[in-house]
């Protein structure tokens, strides 16, 4: 199991961020994510393996200026 922003998710052997983050209601919005603390980007989404366990955390985006 891991844990995205509290809700509890089956991890599965090979699982990346960009499998995760399909499985999130609007996962597409966020650019950027915490994996078990460490910041994750868009980009590195399909090549960040996720292990068991892990914690990941949305960050949202904001505006601002």
């Amino acid at each position: 199991m891991i844990t995205v922003s509290e809700e509890k998710i089956a991890w599965q052997e090979g699982m990346t961020v960009a499998q995760v983050m399909e499985t999130v209601a609007d996962g597409h919005k966020y650019a950027v994510v915490k994996l078990n603390g460490k910041p994750v980007s868009r980009p590195h989404f399909k090549i960040t393996p996720v292990p068991d366990h892990a914690n990941i955390i949305l960050i949202p985006m904001i505006a601002g200026g």
